[in-house]
Order: C-alpha cells, then sequence, then structure tokens
C-alpha cells in the first residue's frame, strides 16, 4: 500500500500485492486452523468476497516459500 491509496480487490482487479506481513499471517492461519481460518485471515486484509477466488488466493500464498539469502558478492564460492 502506497500512502493513504486504499486497496479495492474483487471489483474488476486482476491482481493484488500480499506484503510479507499479510502473507505470514495467512499462512499460520492456514497452518494452525486450516483453509477456511486463512480465508479469514486473507478477509481480514482484502475484501474478496468469492469464495473460490478466496480460497485459490489462500492456496497460492500458502504455497510461497521466501527466497534463499543471496551470498554476498565479496565471499568466495
Amino acid at each position: 500500500m502506497i500512502g493513504d491509496m486504499v486497496r479495492e480487490v474483487g471489483q474488476g482487479v486482476g491482481m493484488f500485492s500480499v506484503s510479507q506481513d499479510e502473507a505470514a499471517a495467512i499462512q499460520k492461519a492456514f497452518h494452525e486452523s486450516g483453509e477456511w481460518a486463512a480465508v479469514v485471515e486473507l478477509r481480514r486484509h482484502f475484501p474478496i468476497q468469492d469464495n473460490v477466488n478466496a480460497l485459490n488466493a489462500v492456496r497460492a500464498i500458502v504455497r510461497w516459500a521466501r527466497p534463499p539469502h543471496a551470498a554476498p558478492a565479496d565471499t568466495p564460492v
């Protein structure tokens, strides 16, 4: 989110961005309580009303992994 812009999802918008904190909260809800708890968490952050789209978004977010840290440039390989 940039400045005070409001993000609207589900009103003809094809994609949206998820911060690392939002993704972590959704993943935590999924792992602790399942898919539908993660859908509830997703909806706390994004107004997605359609269950199919919300569930698909949750499933995609849960599959995300943090990228591995790149080795510093001055480290010999």
